[in-house]
């Protein structure tokens, strides 16, 4: 029987390869299933510490556990309200916006004509031809959308069930792990699930409080600024922000063009774009090392080839959870001794020197 110490390099790496290749399509196939259990169990472990401390007040596991998630749906209920009351009195408006639409398309058309010579009537034909070819994807654009909400109502649906189920069988999945190592290592793979716990509460709650001081910030902005509908477009953009690096450019996008439709001066989204750009080199440089990178300490390489993968396999949904998972795989690594090198290449330590050394002095070492 040949050992793994004794098998090629290229035999070892053919078999991470092809291990690879089956947990992508994994991941990617059965991303309907993986995904609302990924957000499940990060939103359990949350949880766990108050439905434990009811517990222990003498409230029954299954009234302690349904207590906790009242809690939290009335939370996200209240959010979800209130961006929904706010973009209410958004849509009052929208016939203001629309006339500035089209006053912005007639002077539009006005400067193509002097400036570049391009007529009404090719402008009008190119309108068409765009609009035709809108019309021709119409029906697979409703498709997605319809595609995408589905998605998202068959997630809300499942994550609550789901999180119930790992409150109510918590102490089962934990003696899962333990039986499922040798008896020499129950104090590893314990170390090893404080940890993970540990890492998965205090990085949640790191987001919550970075979300919260964001949106603060944003709202700040966009109120002195006198851009209407500061508190909608700020918490918006605060909860776009949790898609690491593109959510907050999406979340520009929204204040910046409503500042440029609502307001007469140029001035007004250029000071949108200005602030948000400030907020943001805040996060990345503030708020995140402080808040939420003392908690996950993975390297910037690591986090965004996380988003990359993780946007590609499971979408939007994948570009926030890859980073926890990462994370989650980081703490293994770190307590088995076979793959720590790894560990430490997905940290955010550097070692002080590199042990290759410099050319001419190994050469003149030789000579």
């Amino acid at each position: 029987m040949i050992s793994e110490a004794r098998l090629p390099f290229y035999v070892k790496s053919t078999f991470l390869l092809l291990g690879l290749v089956l947990v992508t399509g994994i991941l990617y196939y059965g991303a309907e299933v993986f995904v609302p259990l990924a957000y499940a169990a990060l939103l359990s472990v949350l949880l766990y510490p108050m439905s434990y401390r009811l517990e222990r007040i003498g409230i029954p596991r299954v009234l302690a556990i349904t207590l906790t998630l009242t809690v939290a749906l009335i939370l996200v209920a209240t959010v979800i309200g209130f961006i929904v009351w706010q973009a209410g009195q958004f849509s009052q408006d929208l016939p203001v916006l629309k006339e500035r639409v089209f006053e912005y398309a007639r002077e539009l058309k006005v400067f193509l004509k002097e400036n570049f010579g391009i007529t009404y009537q090719k402008q009008l034909q190119w309108l068409r031809l765009t609009t035709s070819r809108v019309f021709e994807n119409g029906g697979v654009l409703v498709s997605q959308t319809l595609l995408a909400f589905t998605k998202i109502s068959y997630i809300m649906v499942l994550v609550p069930i789901y999180t119930f189920l790992f409150l109510l069988y918590w102490p089962l999945l934990v003696e899962f792990f333990f039986q499922l190592s040798s008896r020499g290592h129950i104090q590893q793979v314990k170390a090893v699930l404080d940890e993970i716990k540990r890492v998965v509460k205090n990085y949640l709650l790191g987001l919550m409080i970075e979300t919260v001081i964001v949106a603060v910030l944003n709202v700040g902005v966009l109120l002195y600024l006198g851009i209407d509908y500061a508190v909608l477009l700020g918490v918006t953009a605060a909860i776009l922000n949790l898609i690491p690096y593109v959510g907050i450019f999406i979340g520009s996008v929204f204040p910046t063009v409503i500042a440029f439709m609502m307001e007469e001066s140029l001035w007004a989204p250029v000071s949108v774009v200005i602030a948000f750009s400030i907020i943001q080199f805040l996060d990345n440089n503030i708020i995140v090392p402080k808040i939420v990178g003392s908690y996950v300490r993975i390297n910037s390489i690591a986090t965004i080839i996380a988003v990359i993968v993780g946007g590609l396999l499971w979408g939007i949904s994948g570009m926030f959870l890859f980073i926890p998972l990462v994370a989650i795989l980081k703490v293994i690594f770190d307590r088995v001794e076979s793959l720590k090198p790894w560990g430490m290449l997905l940290g955010d330590g550097v070692p002080k020197e590199a042990r290759i050394k410099k050319p001419r002095a190994a050469a003149s070492k030789a000579a």
